[in-house]
Formats: C-alpha cells, sequence, structure tokens
C-alpha cells in the first residue's frame, strides 16, 4: 500500500510515544515529524530549566518543570494517531469500501454485480454452492470466472468452494 493508506493508528501512536515525532515518521510525513521533534527541543530550551532533566532523572527534581516537553510529547502522539486514522478513513471512502464490506463486494457493487451462473432451478448461485460438477476450463472459476490457483480448492477471489477439486485432491 502506499503512503499511510495502510498504516496503523495505534501503531503510529505507540512509536510516536517513543520519541517524539516517530509516529510521523512512521506515517512517512517527515516534515511533520521533524516539526514535532523541532518544537520539542525548541520548547524544552526556552521553558525548563538547564538541569530540571537531569534531576529528574536522579529522582531529586520536580516532574512539573517537565510539563511543557511533555504536553509536546502528547500532542504529538494525538496528532500521528488522528493522521493516521484520518488517512485509513479517506482510502477507505476513495476506494468504495462501505462498512464491513470486503474489497470484492466493493467492486461487485460499483460495477453492477458480478455475473454467477444459473443453477438448475434458473436462480443465480451464491458463491457456497458453485455446481460441483467440474467445468470445462478449469483454469478459471466457474462462479466470478477469475484465474484460479491450483493449489487451493476455493477461490481467492471470490471465496467459491470448488467441491470437484475437493473430491478429485487437485
Amino acid at each position: 500500500m502506499s503512503g499511510t493508506q495502510g498504516k496503523r493508528p495505534w501503531l503510529a501512536a505507540l512509536l510516536g510515544t517513543l520519541a517524539t515525532g516517530l509516529g510521523h515518521f512512521y506515517l512517512r510525513r517527515w516534515g511533520r515529524g521533524l516539526g514535532w521533534f523541532a518544537l520539542a527541543v525548541l520548547v524544552s530550551l526556552l521553558f525548563v530549566p538547564a538541569d530540571a532533566a537531569q534531576a529528574f532523572l536522579n529522582g531529586s527534581g520536580d516532574p512539573v518543570t517537565l510539563l511543557p516537553v511533555f504536553a509536546i510529547g502528547v500532542a504529538s502522539v494525538a496528532d500521528a494517531y488522528l493522521l493516521a486514522r484520518r488517512t485509513r478513513t479517506h482510502a477507505k471512502e476513495a476506494s468504495g469500501l462501505t462498512g464491513a464490506e470486503t474489497p470484492l463486494e466493493a467492486e461487485e457493487r460499483q460495477s453492477g454485480g458480478v455475473e454467477r451462473p444459473a443453477s438448475r432451478d434458473g436462480s443465480p448461485t451464491s458463491p457456497d454452492s458453485v455446481d460441483s460438477t467440474e467445468p470445462a476450463d478449469v483454469s478459471s472459476c466457474p462462479n466470478c470466472g477469475k484465474e484460479l490457483d491450483p493449489d487451493l480448492d476455493f477461490c481467492p477471489w471470490c471465496t467459491a468452494r470448488l467441491e470437484w477439486r475437493r473430491r478429485r485432491g487437485e
């Protein structure tokens, strides 16, 4: 997947927690990540006393003195998380997926549906009820017509079970 389309929001937030801006780097938002990191450094230089971090690490410092840097870190994590969620939502909408719809269902909806072979009584077959007799062309699915993997006993495109392959042990 390109860009941030397949990026996980929780992972962007986790990486952003480890280091300010790292969640944005994961999302390939280099400038934004560097901006958050630079902001954290700038805030620490301007608003945090030089010995406050060392004193905090030694256990004698006041954590309130580091609050401006923590606030920038939390804002960066929230930004990375929301950016990843927004990008996933936009990518999902752009691909035409709605709700729990699979990519195949979206493709069928957009193209007006896939022609399914009719059963003996004339009604269209479902992906689970593909005719169990061996079709003339064994390299394509009798349900959707797409190319079959010879090692599978179902169609990877429409998930139709190929009963004739199961019986023959193909």
